[in-house]
């Protein structure tokens, strides 16, 4: 096994997902911002993460929480200024966390100074110029009245709106692969790479230690903009056949990315810092196409979003452990796991199927599985709380999920909800606004979630993600490649090594599974049966004897 104790940080780091608008209001205006999150940070720090990742805080009409960008180098008014953005970053770094930014370069918001220029083009070639920067194409039928090809959105409907006004007679259309408020760019286009390399290096150079970056595989579309075809988004674990998914160019788009990052200085002109991460949201279920993005030189790290989507079911998770790590494994890179963030519902709703009960236990116990797994893992804030998924009124909804499905999706809003700091009432101390004013309506019976009311409980699902930061950290794993899972093909139960010294045990089955007496526990997601492991529950044990599984 190859030495991998100089690997960058991000290898095995664990990343706090912080959902700016929900996680601490400093101004009493009903909305998270940069101030409060500076206020809580040793919250975060106390956990034992490596680094804390920031959802998009920049101006954006909010047509879709924030990913509908009109600056990507500003920060939004009501959530701060730069100076608050620069105070976080330094204040992270005192305590040892590094500070991740949510880039967004798969397209704007109609609200972008580039899109105004669209709308305000004149026909012909003097307009094509502002029209370039984006996916602009005439449409089909002989007025151009159909959309140009027949992409789908990923919130439904066709991935094509109209312009409002074609004057030289032609109808022309802009896509969207999401809302109709967020128009595509166009990668092929020099200037918007120029523009995004400039963000890039305009945060590094104000304290940010990397990007997320937000579906990071539909950045550039097949030549043509030819149809994806019958069945498209049906076969997930075929994705990657889509016109606007993985192409090729990605991987030298990234390579480049990867190069300004590590170069770029830092504050004040400071050197250029070593380790900064690039990871990212490639939603690929090809697990050896998805290892190609953190083929040395290009990425960092990607999300697996097969484990992300995998329910409490022990053969679907061993097969996710078992095909993910032999990927990433096989490029010499570790694979990134989490259980939940802001597009999920919370693990705790999701894995309980109705049971709220069964679902903390079950959550409790797929923490310490995924912390477990060799590689970075991310934690997505509430998570360490144990929150379930918030029931949000019809009238206070904001996802466009909930809007274009018509009700049918209760979409996302239910795991952006404020968190609880403190108190028996709302808004728990995240802020000192009523409920109307907070970003979204905290739930009455949220009190036994408060960061305050388990700080004094050693058995707390927070101690436990504290106990589980703190062993992972002393039991690094020796180096990537394929895990070796135990357990019966049935999945009633799994089991694998993370270190030598760290063996992970989960059971999924009714029944209590015998544990071998000499082996030592060190941490256990919930109450042992008589030396046995209840059902929905994971142990963290030295086991007697050091043969690997």
């Amino acid at each position: 096994m190859t030495d991998h104790q100089a690997d960058p940080w991000w290898c095995q780091g664990v990343c706090y997902q912080v959902y700016v608008r929900a996680f601490a209001d400093s101004d009493g205006d009903g909305t998270g911002d940069l101030p409060g999150l500076m206020g809580r940070l040793e919250h975060i720090a106390g956990l034992g993460v490596d680094a804390v990742w920031l959802t998009p805080f920049h101006p954006s009409p909010l047509a879709d929480a924030g990913y509908d960008i009109t600056d990507h180098t500003a920060v939004a008014a009501e959530l701060g200024t730069l100076d608050d953005w620069t105070a976080l970053a330094a204040r992270a770094h005192e305590l040892g966390l590094r500070v991740l930014v949510d880039l967004v370069p798969n397209h704007t918001s109609v609200a972008h100074p580039w899109f105004r220029a669209v709308l305000a083009a004149p026909p012909g070639p003097d307009g094509d110029a502002a029209r370039a920067r984006y996916l602009v194409r005439t449409g089909r039928g002989p007025g151009g009245e159909r959309p140009p090809n027949d992409w789908l959105s990923a919130f439904g409907g066709p991935a094509w709106s109209r312009l409002p006004q074609a004057p030289d007679g032609r109808t022309l259309w802009y896509l969207h692969l999401h809302t109709p408020d967020q128009p595509d760019l166009n990668w092929r286009h020099p200037q918007v790479r120029a523009e995004f390399e400039r963000v890039l290096r305009f945060w590094t150079a104000r304290g940010a230690d990397g990007f997320r970056i937000d579906v990071a595989h539909t950045l550039v579309k097949a030549d043509g903009l030819p149809d994806a075809g019958p069945g498209q988004h049906s076969e997930p674990w075929r994705n990657h056949l889509m016109p606007y998914h993985d192409r090729p160019e990605l991987q030298e788009l990234y390579a480049r990315w990867r190069e300004i990052v590590d170069a770029a200085p830092g504050p004040d002109g400071q050197p250029p810092q070593s380790g900064r991460l690039l990871v990212g949201e490639a939603i690929l279920f090809d697990h050896e196409r998805l290892a190609r993005y953190v083929r040395p030189g290009r990425l960092g790290q990607v999300f697996d979003f097969g484990w992300t989507e995998a329910p409490w079911d022990g053969a679907a998770m061993r097969l996710v452990i078992e095909r993910s790590t032999a990927a990433t494994g096989a490029v010499g890179a570790w694979s990134t796991w989490t259980s939940a963030s802001h597009d999920t519902v919370r693990a705790a709703t999701r894995y309980g199927d109705g049971d709220s009960a069964a679902g903390l236990r079950r959550a409790r116990a797929a923490a310490l599985v995924t912390l477990a797994l060799p590689g970075a893992a991310y934690v997505y804030q509430g998570e360490e709380l144990g929150l379930p998924q918030a029931w949000v009124p019809e009238d206070r909804r904001r996802d466009p999920v909930w809007r274009a499905s018509g009700g049918a999706d209760e979409g996302r809003d239910g795991c952006r909800v404020p968190l609880p700091w403190a108190g028996t009432r709302t808004p728990y101390g995240f802020s000192t606004a009523r409920d109307p004013q907070l970003w979204f309506p905290q739930p009455a019976d949220w009190a036994p979630y408060t960061v305050s009311s388990q700080e004094a409980d050693p058995r707390s699902t927070l101690a436990l993600y504290r106990a589980a930061l703190r062993l992972r950290r002393a039991h690094p794993s020796p180096g990537p490649g394929p895990v070796r899972v135990a357990g019966p093909g049935s999945g009633a139960w799994l089991a694998f090594d993370r270190a030598p010294g760290l063996r992970c045990v989960v059971n999924f089955a009714p029944e209590p599974l015998r544990l071998d007496p000499a082996d030592r526990i060190l941490l256990s997601s919930g109450p042992l049966d008589a030396g046995a492991l209840p059902q929905d529950t994971a142990v963290w044990l030295t086991p007697a004897t050091r043969t690997a599984l």
